[in-house]
Protein backbone atom coordinates (compact mmCIF):
# COMPACT_ATOMS: atom_id res chain seq x y z
CA UNK A 1 0.00 0.00 0.00
CA UNK A 2 2.91 2.60 0.77
CA UNK A 3 4.57 2.01 -2.72
CA UNK A 4 1.05 2.22 -4.43
CA UNK A 5 -0.16 5.23 -2.06
CA UNK A 6 3.61 6.94 -2.86
CA UNK A 7 3.38 6.50 -6.45
CA UNK A 8 -0.35 7.83 -7.03
CA UNK A 9 0.67 11.00 -4.35
CA UNK A 10 4.19 11.58 -7.25
CA UNK A 11 1.68 11.43 -10.51
CA UNK A 12 -0.87 14.25 -8.90
CA UNK A 13 2.04 16.25 -7.72
CA UNK A 14 3.62 16.48 -10.99
CA UNK A 15 0.14 17.38 -12.71
CA UNK A 16 -0.19 19.49 -9.88
CA UNK A 17 2.92 21.20 -10.84
CA UNK A 18 2.05 21.63 -14.83
CA UNK A 19 -1.76 22.99 -14.39
CA UNK A 20 -0.54 24.95 -11.56
CA UNK A 21 2.15 26.56 -13.65
CA UNK A 22 0.21 27.26 -16.07
CA UNK A 23 -2.16 29.18 -13.75
CA UNK A 24 0.39 31.31 -11.80
CA UNK A 25 1.49 32.66 -15.39
CA UNK A 26 -2.14 33.32 -16.99
CA UNK A 27 -2.99 34.84 -14.51
CA UNK A 28 -0.79 37.81 -14.45
CA UNK A 29 -2.27 38.38 -18.45
CA UNK A 30 -5.38 39.50 -17.40
CA UNK A 31 -4.65 41.26 -14.27
CA UNK A 32 -1.89 43.55 -15.76
CA UNK A 33 -3.15 43.86 -19.72
CA UNK A 34 -6.58 45.77 -21.01
CA UNK A 35 -9.59 44.50 -19.07
CA UNK A 36 -12.34 43.35 -21.03
CA UNK A 37 -10.85 42.04 -24.50
CA UNK A 38 -10.33 39.27 -25.85
CA UNK A 39 -6.91 38.20 -24.92
CA UNK A 40 -8.27 39.27 -21.37
CA UNK A 41 -11.00 36.79 -21.59
CA UNK A 42 -9.36 33.65 -23.14
CA UNK A 43 -6.37 34.26 -20.94
CA UNK A 44 -8.96 34.36 -17.95
CA UNK A 45 -10.47 31.40 -19.42
CA UNK A 46 -7.43 29.32 -19.00
CA UNK A 47 -6.80 30.67 -15.93
CA UNK A 48 -9.75 29.47 -14.24
CA UNK A 49 -9.44 26.20 -15.88
CA UNK A 50 -6.45 25.57 -14.88
CA UNK A 51 -7.21 26.78 -11.28
CA UNK A 52 -10.24 24.36 -11.34
CA UNK A 53 -7.80 21.67 -12.26
CA UNK A 54 -5.54 22.23 -9.49
CA UNK A 55 -7.93 22.19 -6.96
CA UNK A 56 -9.09 19.18 -8.45
CA UNK A 57 -5.66 17.23 -8.20
CA UNK A 58 -4.55 19.11 -4.85
CA UNK A 59 -7.45 17.39 -3.22
CA UNK A 60 -6.29 14.45 -4.32
CA UNK A 61 -2.88 14.73 -2.88
CA UNK A 62 -4.14 15.73 0.14
CA UNK A 63 -6.30 12.73 0.30
CA UNK A 64 -3.22 10.20 0.06
CA UNK A 65 -1.35 12.41 1.81
CA UNK A 66 -4.02 11.45 5.06
CA UNK A 67 -4.65 7.61 4.09
CA UNK A 68 -0.25 7.55 4.55
CA UNK A 69 1.65 11.02 5.97
CA UNK A 70 4.52 9.24 6.37
CA UNK A 71 4.77 6.93 2.95
CA UNK A 72 3.71 10.17 0.62
CA UNK A 73 6.69 12.43 2.46
CA UNK A 74 9.37 10.17 3.57
CA UNK A 75 11.75 13.24 3.50
CA UNK A 76 10.08 14.47 6.37
CA UNK A 77 10.08 11.91 8.49
CA UNK A 78 13.36 12.54 10.22
CA UNK A 79 12.81 15.99 10.49
CA UNK A 80 12.24 17.34 13.76
CA UNK A 81 8.65 19.23 13.16
CA UNK A 82 7.54 16.35 11.02
CA UNK A 83 8.27 13.18 12.90
CA UNK A 84 5.05 12.74 14.12
CA UNK A 85 2.50 11.55 11.36
CA UNK A 86 -0.30 13.46 12.45
CA UNK A 87 1.51 16.98 11.90
CA UNK A 88 2.40 15.55 8.23
CA UNK A 89 -1.32 14.74 7.64
CA UNK A 90 -2.58 18.54 9.61
CA UNK A 91 -0.24 20.42 6.96
CA UNK A 92 -0.19 18.50 4.18
CA UNK A 93 -2.87 16.93 4.46
CA UNK A 94 -5.85 18.65 5.51
CA UNK A 95 -4.33 21.94 5.33
CA UNK A 96 -3.73 21.54 1.89
CA UNK A 97 -7.83 19.87 1.29
CA UNK A 98 -8.46 23.32 2.46
CA UNK A 99 -6.88 25.39 0.49
CA UNK A 100 -7.70 22.91 -2.47
CA UNK A 101 -11.22 23.59 -2.03
CA UNK A 102 -10.58 27.32 -1.33
CA UNK A 103 -8.99 27.95 -4.91
CA UNK A 104 -11.85 25.83 -6.65
CA UNK A 105 -14.38 27.82 -4.75
CA UNK A 106 -13.06 31.36 -5.76
CA UNK A 107 -12.17 30.52 -9.17
CA UNK A 108 -15.67 29.02 -9.69
CA UNK A 109 -17.61 32.11 -8.22
CA UNK A 110 -15.41 34.49 -9.75
CA UNK A 111 -16.36 32.92 -13.14
CA UNK A 112 -20.04 32.85 -12.48
CA UNK A 113 -19.79 36.64 -11.71
CA UNK A 114 -18.40 37.39 -15.28
CA UNK A 115 -20.70 34.60 -17.01
CA UNK A 116 -24.68 35.30 -14.90
CA UNK A 117 -24.23 39.22 -15.62
CA UNK A 118 -27.25 39.38 -17.37
CA UNK A 119 -29.07 37.00 -14.63
CA UNK A 120 -27.63 37.45 -11.40
CA UNK A 121 -30.20 34.96 -9.31
CA UNK A 122 -28.14 32.12 -11.07
CA UNK A 123 -25.47 32.99 -8.72
CA UNK A 124 -27.26 31.10 -6.34
CA UNK A 125 -27.15 28.02 -8.10
CA UNK A 126 -27.47 25.06 -6.10
CA UNK A 127 -23.49 24.01 -6.85
CA UNK A 128 -21.92 27.28 -6.11
CA UNK A 129 -23.97 27.21 -2.67
CA UNK A 130 -22.78 23.71 -2.08
CA UNK A 131 -18.83 24.84 -2.69
CA UNK A 132 -20.00 27.59 -0.16
CA UNK A 133 -20.82 24.69 2.29
CA UNK A 134 -18.07 22.82 1.57
CA UNK A 135 -15.13 25.18 2.01
CA UNK A 136 -17.27 26.28 5.36
CA UNK A 137 -16.48 22.49 6.32
CA UNK A 138 -12.82 22.46 5.40
CA UNK A 139 -12.07 25.93 7.05
CA UNK A 140 -13.68 24.91 10.56
CA UNK A 141 -11.87 21.42 10.17
CA UNK A 142 -8.91 23.48 9.10
CA UNK A 143 -9.31 25.55 12.11
CA UNK A 144 -10.10 22.60 14.52
CA UNK A 145 -6.91 20.35 13.61
CA UNK A 146 -4.69 23.85 13.80
CA UNK A 147 -5.74 23.65 17.75
CA UNK A 148 -5.01 19.86 18.19
CA UNK A 149 -1.54 20.03 16.85
CA UNK A 150 -0.89 23.57 18.52
CA UNK A 151 -0.48 25.38 14.80
CA UNK A 152 -1.43 29.07 14.67
CA UNK A 153 -0.54 28.85 10.96
CA UNK A 154 -3.47 26.11 10.66
CA UNK A 155 -5.84 28.48 12.46
CA UNK A 156 -4.94 31.96 10.91
CA UNK A 157 -5.08 30.69 7.33
CA UNK A 158 -8.56 29.23 7.92
CA UNK A 159 -9.97 32.81 8.82
CA UNK A 160 -9.45 33.36 4.96
CA UNK A 161 -12.06 30.43 4.40
CA UNK A 162 -14.34 32.12 6.14
CA UNK A 163 -14.23 35.33 4.74
CA UNK A 164 -14.53 33.94 1.54
CA UNK A 165 -18.13 32.31 2.17
CA UNK A 166 -19.12 35.42 4.01
CA UNK A 167 -18.34 37.89 1.09
CA UNK A 168 -19.36 35.22 -1.61
CA UNK A 169 -23.09 34.98 0.37
CA UNK A 170 -23.61 38.69 0.50
CA UNK A 171 -23.14 39.10 -3.13
CA UNK A 172 -25.05 35.88 -4.11
CA UNK A 173 -28.28 37.13 -1.96
CA UNK A 174 -28.10 40.62 -2.86
CA UNK A 175 -29.09 42.70 -5.91
CA UNK A 176 -26.16 44.46 -7.49
CA UNK A 177 -26.80 47.83 -7.39
CA UNK A 178 -24.85 48.70 -10.39
CA UNK A 179 -22.64 46.31 -12.96
CA UNK A 180 -19.58 47.72 -11.13
CA UNK A 181 -20.44 45.22 -8.07
CA UNK A 182 -20.46 42.29 -10.38
CA UNK A 183 -16.77 43.26 -11.67
CA UNK A 184 -15.25 44.24 -8.14
CA UNK A 185 -16.46 40.42 -6.84
CA UNK A 186 -15.43 38.95 -10.06
CA UNK A 187 -11.83 40.47 -9.52
CA UNK A 188 -11.84 39.27 -5.34
CA UNK A 189 -12.82 35.94 -6.46
CA UNK A 190 -10.00 35.17 -9.21
CA UNK A 191 -7.03 37.35 -7.83
CA UNK A 192 -7.77 35.43 -4.64
CA UNK A 193 -7.48 32.01 -6.11
CA UNK A 194 -4.11 33.39 -7.47
CA UNK A 195 -3.01 34.45 -4.36
CA UNK A 196 -3.99 30.69 -2.96
CA UNK A 197 -2.40 29.00 -5.67
CA UNK A 198 0.73 31.09 -5.50
CA UNK A 199 0.24 30.32 -1.19
CA UNK A 200 0.40 26.69 -1.84
CA UNK A 201 3.44 26.69 -4.50
CA UNK A 202 5.31 29.13 -2.23
CA UNK A 203 4.67 27.14 1.18
CA UNK A 204 4.50 23.63 -0.03
CA UNK A 205 6.78 23.84 -2.42
CA UNK A 206 9.72 25.11 -0.01
CA UNK A 207 8.85 22.10 2.18
CA UNK A 208 11.03 20.03 -0.47
CA UNK A 209 13.67 22.15 -0.01
CA UNK A 210 13.83 23.45 3.55
CA UNK A 211 10.71 21.75 5.31
CA UNK A 212 10.05 24.60 8.02
CA UNK A 213 9.79 27.08 5.43
CA UNK A 214 5.97 25.92 5.09
CA UNK A 215 5.16 27.01 8.60
CA UNK A 216 7.17 30.55 8.42
CA UNK A 217 4.36 33.38 8.41
CA UNK A 218 6.64 35.59 5.90
CA UNK A 219 6.70 32.65 3.47
CA UNK A 220 2.73 32.88 3.42
CA UNK A 221 2.20 36.59 3.79
CA UNK A 222 3.83 37.28 0.65
CA UNK A 223 1.31 36.07 -2.05
CA UNK A 224 -1.30 37.82 0.31
CA UNK A 225 -0.47 40.96 0.98
CA UNK A 226 0.69 41.13 -2.98
CA UNK A 227 -3.00 40.03 -3.88
CA UNK A 228 -4.70 42.15 -1.45
CA UNK A 229 -2.89 45.16 -2.88
CA UNK A 230 -3.97 44.33 -6.60
CA UNK A 231 -7.55 43.62 -5.63
CA UNK A 232 -7.64 47.15 -3.73
CA UNK A 233 -5.95 48.53 -6.46
CA UNK A 234 -8.40 46.73 -9.51
CA UNK A 235 -11.45 47.03 -7.50
CA UNK A 236 -10.96 51.02 -7.25
CA UNK A 237 -9.89 51.42 -10.84
CA UNK A 238 -12.95 49.45 -11.72
CA UNK A 239 -14.63 52.79 -10.12
CA UNK A 240 -13.30 55.18 -13.10
CA UNK A 241 -16.14 55.65 -15.96
CA UNK A 242 -13.73 54.56 -19.16
CA UNK A 243 -12.98 51.09 -16.60
CA UNK A 244 -16.56 50.63 -16.12
CA UNK A 245 -17.62 51.14 -19.76
CA UNK A 246 -14.69 48.15 -20.86
CA UNK A 247 -15.86 45.51 -17.91
CA UNK A 248 -19.34 45.74 -18.96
Amino acid sequence: MTLSTHGIFESLVIMHIITGTVGLVSVWIPIGGKKGGLLHRQAGNIFITSMLTTGLIATGISITTLINPTGTHPHLSSHELFQNPDMIAGIFGWMMLYLATLTINLAWHGWLCMRNKRDHQKNGAWHNLLLQAILTATSANCFARGVALEQPMMMGIAFVGFATVATNLWFIYRQPSSPKTRIKEHIKSLVGAGISVYTAFFAFGAVRLLPELALTPGLWAVPLVTGLALIIYHQRAVMTPSRQTQLT
